[in-house]
């Protein structure tokens, strides 16, 4: 019968050890020193400060329920109260030190007021930032929805002008479809990077392998000499390899190139360079353009940002350097600027080596 009634009571026992050692541990701890204070009153006040401060940490540990909270104080406050009363009376300690219980209290009540007030400000915080996040998860999902269903529509209309401006070649109309196609790879391109820009933060956002960064500055060169009338510097100075999206990667640095074609001229130069200095790879792209306004600097890479010039009103989403910024960040390296107005800029990309 014994047997049958420790194993009904052990599935429920064992969990409240758990649960509540500490509380357990307390007890043990408190009753022994109000032991202390009766059997060896000339210890004066010292077991009875163990006990108050070791309930402090306990409570600032655990933080009870109010109703619970109150009832341990009593406790705690008649106990010591009536194990220091005897010391009292054992004239082992004066009427002075009797009247620590209730200041103990007092103190005690006042840091579980802090306590408590710290707790509620940390809930508020909590449930904002959980607030924040959700706004943040449905925002990038609706981002990437939207740019997944512009791509239909938009594929459908490039297809149509493009049809149009064929048919009607020499004419007006392929004027007017000429001037719906450029629209429409706005639209295209701005669909492209706000799926970037929303996928940037996922885990499968990178895929990588070796990337030879000599080979890869050099093939972004190639394709970008032939889409604008500038004075190409290419110079691939290392043959290191890092570990990279290359895909991803090239989205970057196509965009820091195109970048630079839109605050240039023809014949302005813009230089490529690839380098290390033993730990990183360090891609640059330089040009003679227009420059940044110094106030501008710290915003560039935001969402949106956008310099005040024409030319960026007229072409620009104020989205390619936060991909670039947002790439760069996944791949664990930085990307850094520097420029002066009239003078044109320089961004430098460092990525950590192989």
């Amino acid at each position: 019968m014994s047997a049958i009634a420790s194993r009904l009571a052990r599935p429920t026992l064992y969990p409240a050890l758990r649960r509540y050692w500490l509380e357990l541990a307390w007890g043990v701890w408190s009753a022994l020193n109000l032991g202390a204070i009766v059997i060896v009153p000339s210890g004066e006040t010292i077991p009875f400060h163990f006990i108050w401060v070791s309930l402090s940490l306990v409570y600032s540990y655990r933080m009870w329920k109010l109703r619970h909270t109150a009832l341990v104080l009593l406790m705690v406050v008649a106990t010591t109260g009536v194990a220091l009363a005897w010391a009292v009376g054992q004239s082992e300690a004066g009427f002075d030190e009797w009247a620590e219980v209730p200041l103990m209290a007092l103190m005690f009540v006042a840091m579980m007021w802090h306590v408590e007030l710290r707790q509620d400000v940390l809930e508020e915080v909590r449930r904002l930032a959980t607030s924040e996040r959700r706004l943040l998860e449905g925002q990038r999902e609706m981002i990437r929805d939207v740019s997944h269903e512009l791509r239909t529509p938009i594929t459908i209309a490039r297809g149509h002008a493009e049809l149009l401006k064929a048919a009607y070649a020499g004419q007006l109309a392929a004027e007017d479809a000429d001037v719906i196609l450029h629209e429409l790879n706005r639209l295209s391109r701005l669909a492209e990077r706000l799926l970037i820009l929303a996928a940037a933060e996922h885990a499968d956002f990178l895929h990588k392998g070796p990337v030879d960064v000599g080979r890869f500055l050099t093939e972004a060169g190639t394709r970008w000499k032939g889409a604008a009338q500038r004075h190409w510097v290419i110079q691939p100075n290392t043959d290191k390899t890092i570990l990279a999206d290359e895909e991803r990667l090239g989205y970057g640095l196509d965009a820091l190139i195109e970048n630079a074609i839109k605050f240039t001229e023809d014949g302005d130069a813009i230089t490529l360079t690839a380098t290390d200095d033993g730990s990183e790879a360090v891609l640059t792209v330089a040009d003679a353009g227009v420059g940044i306004p110094a106030e501008h600097l710290d915003r560039i890479f935001r969402r949106f940002a956008r310099v005040d010039h024409e030319r960026t009103r007229r072409n620009g989403t104020g989205l390619g350097l936060a991909i670039v910024k947002a790439i760069v960040d996944a791949h664990g390296g930085s990307v850094q600027v520097t420029s002066e107005v009239g003078r044109g800029t320089v961004f430098e990309v460092r990525l950590p080596l192989r």
